[in-house]
């Protein structure tokens, strides 16, 4: 009885019929997983690197001396709601600040940071840019 008992085992651990579709689906299930992780930070990266580069076109041009902060926060606005959407761009304010003991525009951008496709955390993101001001004299 045991001697059958253990030629069924053998023939059990011997066949291997329907192992590769098993790998397959798990290997393909974890690549998948990968790639849309990657795909996800690559996003989160953009938005990160388009909002302060914004912010800091926005700092420069409020530095201007024929210029005022809501300009430069209208023209960081602008820039963010033509390169990703106007939701980005809802919470932008300026102020005047000494940096490095010199005068400067500060410019500071809250927005969304996604965690799920265009889809995160309100507010979860929050980039500033200086500008020196520009004195005529």
């Amino acid at each position: 009885m045991r001697a059958r008992w253990r030629q069924r085992v053998r023939r059990l651990h011997a066949d291997q019929s329907g192992s590769a579709v098993v790998e397959f689906v798990l290997v393909s299930a974890l690549l998948t997983v990968l790639t849309l992780s990657v795909i996800q930070l690559a996003l989160a990266l953009h938005i990160r690197n388009t909002v302060l580069d914004a912010a800091a076109e926005g700092a420069r041009y409020a530095s201007l001396a024929d210029t005022s902060l809501g300009d430069g926060v209208t023209r960081t606005r602008d820039l963010i709601s033509t390169a990703l959407s106007p939701g980005y761009a809802s919470d932008v304010s300026a102020a005047t600040t000494t940096h490095l003991g010199q005068p400067a525009v500060i410019i500071t951008v809250n927005t969304p940071l996604p965690l799920i496709g265009l889809v995160g955390i309100e507010n979860g993101l929050e980039v500033s840019a200086h500008a020196a001001i520009e004195q005529v004299r």
